[in-house]
C-alpha cells in the first residue's frame, strides 16, 4: 500500500499509531490530499470511537489546525478549553458551525449539535450549564430539509456510540415531539438517503434500513428508551432479532 493509503486508512480506523507512523514516514499534517486537508478526512469519516480525539490531537500536535478554538475544543471534548472560550464570549454557545459529516449533516449547526454527533459529553454539559438551547435548530436546505435539533444526531449512531449523549439531551429537556419536513442522511455519499416527516423516534427506527448498518438490538434499545420517555409506558418489542432475517439452516 502507498503512504497516502496508509494515512487515510489510519483516519478511517481511528488509529493514532497509524497516523503517527504515516507522519514519521513523511505524510504531511497540512498538505491537502485530493483537495482536502488531512484533518477533514478524519472529521468526515463514518467511524465514531473514543480514539477520535486522540487522532485529532496527534494531527494538531504535528501542525494541523482547525483555525477555530471553539471547534477544536468541541471535537477534542476539551471542557476546560470550551469553558475558557465561553467565559471570553458567552454567545459562542450558540454560534453556527460547519464540519464535514458522513451521516446527519453538520452544516449550519450549533456547538451542541457537534457534541451530539461526536458524543462529546463533557463539552455538552458545559454548554448546557451555560444556557445553550437543547432544542436549537440546524439550518435547512433549499427544499426545506434539515432543521434538526441535536437529539437527531444521537438517535442511530454507528455502534450506538452516541447513546450517552442521547440520554444527556433527554434529561436536559430535548423535545421528543419535534417533527421535520425531511432530513438528508449521508448527503453526497453513496448511502445518501432522504427521510421524510421525521421525528427523533422515527429517525432512530431508520437504523433498521440496510444502508444504515445498525444492529437491531441497538435500534430497539433506543426505541424503548425514547418511547418510555415520550409516552411514559413500555414499548412492546416484537420479533427482535427478526426471525425472517436470521441465517437459514442448510
Amino acid at each position: 500500500m502507498s503512504l497516502e493509503a496508509d494515512y487515510l486508512g489510519a483516519f478511517e480506523e481511528h488509529s493514532p499509531e497509524g497516523i503517527r507512523a504515516a507522519l514519521a514516514a513523511g505524510a504531511s499534517p497540512t498538505v491537502p490530499i485530493k483537495g482536502k486537508a488531512p484533518v477533514e478526512f478524519l472529521i468526515e469519516g463514518y467511524l465514531r470511537s473514543q480514539r477520535f480525539a486522540t487522532c485529532l490531537r496527534v494531527l494538531i500536535d504535528a501542525g494541523a489546525t482547525l483555525n477555530d478554538a471553539v471547534l477544536e475544543s468541541l471535537l477534542l471534548d476539551d471542557d476546560r478549553g470550551l469553558r475558557r472560550s465561553l467565559e471570553a464570549d458567552e454567545h459562542r454557545r450558540e454560534r453556527r458551525l460547519r464540519v464535514p459529516c458522513a451521516f446527519t449533516s453538520c452544516a449550519d449547526v450549533s456547538p451542541l449539535h457537534l457534541c451530539a454527533e461526536f458524543n462529546c459529553v463533557r463539552c455538552a454539559r458545559v454548554l448546557l450549564d451555560a444556557g445553550a438551547d437543547v432544542n436549537a435548530r440546524a439550518g435547512v436546505d433549499e427544499h426545506g430539509f434539515g432543521g434538526q435539533t441535536p437529539i437527531f444526531h444521537t438517535a442511530n449512531s454507528i455502534f450506538n456510540y452516541c447513546r450517552p449523549m442521547l440520554e444527556v439531551l433527554v434529561e436536559a429537556g430535548a423535545d421528543l415531539e419535534v417533527r421535520l419536513k425531511g432530513l438528508v442522511w449521508g448527503s453526497e455519499q453513496d448511502w445518501e438517503t432522504t427521510v421524510l416527516d421525521v421525528t427523533p423516534t422515527s429517525y432512530a427506527q431508520c437504523g433498521l434500513y440496510a444502508q444504515f448498518h445498525r444492529q437491531e438490538q441497538d435500534v430497539y434499545s433506543n426505541l424503548r428508551y425514547l418511547y418510555q420517555r415520550r409516552h411514559g409506558t413500555q414499548l412492546r418489542v416484537r420479533n427482535v432479532p427478526n426471525r425472517y432475517l436470521a441465517p437459514r439452516q442448510t
